[in-house]
């Protein structure tokens, strides 16, 4: 390591670049395990966000699904669940035409053929040579969501559940003999709630006599999910947490864990999974308290008894399990996440972590861990004396010696997207890519965020543009009273519907000098009529019903108020985005153009809703960087080189 030096922060050199990132870095997604391999996806970045389904076994990984083929779902525009094991087989989605293909003996075969169909959710009925999926289909500007079953040999597609507006987790018991499953309304998101079905499977392969077991129009299941002995569990947020409970076939479940504890999650993918059972009796589950997360044994005793694992991790998903083996996504403030298996030999799990395999990192970047900026959990009081939880992560960088007559550290707010979704503290290498350059960072977990509970969640009903603004710039303000931040030099940047918090504080408050909106939206007018069917009511419970309410969408709405918008930003949009269209971007360009501020935009062509094109993310974090560094004054305007096709004006 070279010799320190004294730089002024945002202007660190640092070993963590934006190519080494995109080159060194994947997602892992969809573990599935047989008696003798794990099955998961990796997303990669430099194959252009191809999603490669990999084979583990015996420590060597073997890509399965060659290129072009790429597994994605696009039901609800963000999929999940989009392959499923059978018998010496596997069942893919295919994202380019979002058919079925199956892989057996090496050999790729398509299964249906439905051009104006996508499905999801995909699980194998072996006593009915059928796939069982969630359908969407697509005709004539109208979208409707089924459950389908599609015959194995000739790809036939039969509807066995409709009439409801969206459908998830159709899951069939041990014996073939019932089948359950989630499904919705409008104006609900499944958060919201949503109700769990069962149904006996007759003769022919339908579902008949289908009760309502569980959930309601107020309260959300989660994962319902068949025993080895084949009872029905299933999570749930009746008491204001979301908690394990058990169908025990009477007019009552039985509820299995209690507490302040969080073990559910939103759903805005298919096939998420908290919990696993390694056999009647126990169950390995993940959940979330006073906001860090906690695996632990269920014991499923006369009195049921939860135990917490110990690990070093801190965030924990997609548990699986099946007789011999346990697997899981974990990580915490200082691992990436990666791919984890453990045997079973121990039922308890009382050694874990000291059998565990780690079978593949989503990044292994080779500098030294000195580099790391390591989160800290804080709670602050927002102005509405309410509790506000966040992850601060301080400027770090091995080689720098920080001027002491130099102000404190420009700070990066961050605000999520969703809104119903959550800011984790796991190793991420574009979080330290900022603070390894002297940007301060602190991530929000907003009034309306998960893991905390429904109240805390459901803070933002009718307040989504205000509260959460509220508690981004006082996250900023606690920030410098506590001397993490410059008050001069504050930013903030989000993506999706944390773009629009990004937007809505620059506008409609006076606290942060500059942003960066990733997709975010700018006019909820335009949203709440031109976007897909999964979102089309979403704010009807964050703002209210649409047009009941469209003064507040107006009002709320930063394209309406940019004579209030003085501060630079910069933009960065999919041109394919069909949740956030490209024009909720261009419409801010030009106003802020016209009024003469600061603004800059980069256009991706082939990018949708979240970038995964290697070149993108290299270019908009870099673009980014040179923008804060050129508002700020941090580098000399002559040694700043933006990348790409980027629009400036009046910089």
């Amino acid at each position: 390591m070279s010799k320190s030096s004294t730089t002024s922060y945002g202007n660190w050199s640092s070993a963590i670049t934006s190519e080494l990132i995109v080159s060194d870095s994947i997602s892992i997604a969809e573990p599935q395990l047989t008696s003798n391999a794990i099955y998961y996806i990796e997303c990669r970045p430099k194959e252009a966000g191809r999603c490669v389904i990999v084979k583990a076994k015996d420590g060597i990984t073997t890509d399965i699904l060659p290129a072009p083929f790429s597994a994605r779902s696009r039901v609800h525009e963000y999929g999940g669940a989009s392959f499923c094991l059978g018998e010496n087989q596997l069942f893919f989605i295919n994202d380019s035409d979002q058919d079925i293909y199956r892989i057996k003996d090496q050999k790729i075969t398509r299964i249906t053929n439905a051009a104006d169909q996508r499905f999801a959710d995909l699980s194998v009925d072996k006593k009915h040579h059928r796939i069982i999926a969630v359908c969407e289909t697509h005709q004539r500007n109208q979208v409707t969501n089924t459950i389908v079953s599609i015959d194995m040999s000739n790809g036939e597609i039969t509807t066995i559940e409709q009439g409801d507006d969206f459908y998830a987790s159709p899951r069939l018991s041990v014996d073939s003999n019932q089948l359950c499953w989630q499904s919705w309304n409008n104006p609900n998101m499944p958060w919201n709630g949503n109700i769990l079905w069962l149904a006996d499977i007759d003769n022919t392969g339908l579902p008949v006599n289908k009760k309502h077991i569980a959930g309601a129009d107020n309260i959300s299941v989660f994962q319902p999910q068949w025993s080895p002995d084949n009872i029905l569990y299933f999570i749930a947020d009746d008491t204001d947490w979301w908690h394990l409970y058990r169908h025990n076939r009477s007019v009552t479940n039985e509820q299995l864990t209690i507490g302040e504890k969080e073990f559910g999650l939103p759903q805005w993918v298919f096939g998420q999974s908290s919990y696993a059972f390694i056999n009647e009796d126990n169950i390995v589950c993940s959940y979330q308290e006073n906001g860090q997360a906690t695996l632990a044994l269920l014991s499923l005793s006369e009195k049921p008894t939860l135990t917490k694992i110990a690990t070093t991790w801190t965030h924990f998903a997609a548990i699986r399990t099946n007789n011999k083996s346990l697997c899981f996504i974990a990580a915490s403030s200082e691992s990436f996440p990666q791919l984890i298996s453990a045997p079973l030999t121990d039922k308890q799990c009382s050694s874990l972590e000291l059998d565990c395999t780690v079978i593949k990192s989503s990044c292994q970047l080779p500098v030294s861990n000195k580099y790391y900026s390591t989160a800290r959990h804080i709670t602050f009081t927002n102005r509405h004396q309410q509790q506000v939880h966040a992850n601060y992560y301080p400027p770090t960088n091995p080689r720098i010696t920080t001027n002491t007559e130099e102000k404190a550290a420009p700070l990066i707010v961050i605000c999520h997207g969703g809104p119903t979704g959550q800011s984790g503290i796991a190793l991420d290498p574009k979080k330290q890519f900022w603070t390894s350059r002297g940007f301060a960072l602190l991530d929000v977990n907003y009034s309306g965020s998960t893991g905390y509970g429904t109240k805390y969640r459901e803070r933002l009903n009718k307040n989504w543009g205000e509260l959460d603004v509220h508690d981004c710039c006082d996250a900023a303000l606690f920030a410098v009273s506590q001397g993490w931040a410059n008050k001069d030099q504050l930013i903030i940047r989000g993506s999706s519907a944390g773009g629009y918090t990004v937007l809505a504080a620059l506008t409609f408050e006076q606290v942060f000098s500059a942003g960066a909106s990733y997709y975010g939206i700018s006019d909820l007018s335009s949203l709440a009529t031109d976007t897909h069917k999964f979102e089309a009511h979403y704010l009807d419970k964050l703002v209210g019903p649409y047009p009941d309410d469209a003064f507040l969408y107006q009002q709320r709405s930063p394209i309406n108020s940019t004579d209030k918008l003085n501060c630079p930003v910069i933009f960065f949009q999919g041109v394919e985005d069909k949740v956030v269209p490209k024009a909720q971007a261009e419409k801010m360009v030009e106003a802020l153009r016209e009024k003469g501020v600061p603004v800059a935009a980069q256009y991706f062509p082939g990018e949708q809703h979240g970038f995964r094109l290697a070149e993108t993310i290299v270019q908009s974090l870099e673009n980014e960087l040179r923008f804060y560094q050129l508002i700020f004054n941090l580098k000399a305007k002559d040694d700043i080189h933006f990348k790409g096709d980027i629009q400036l004006h009046n910089i």
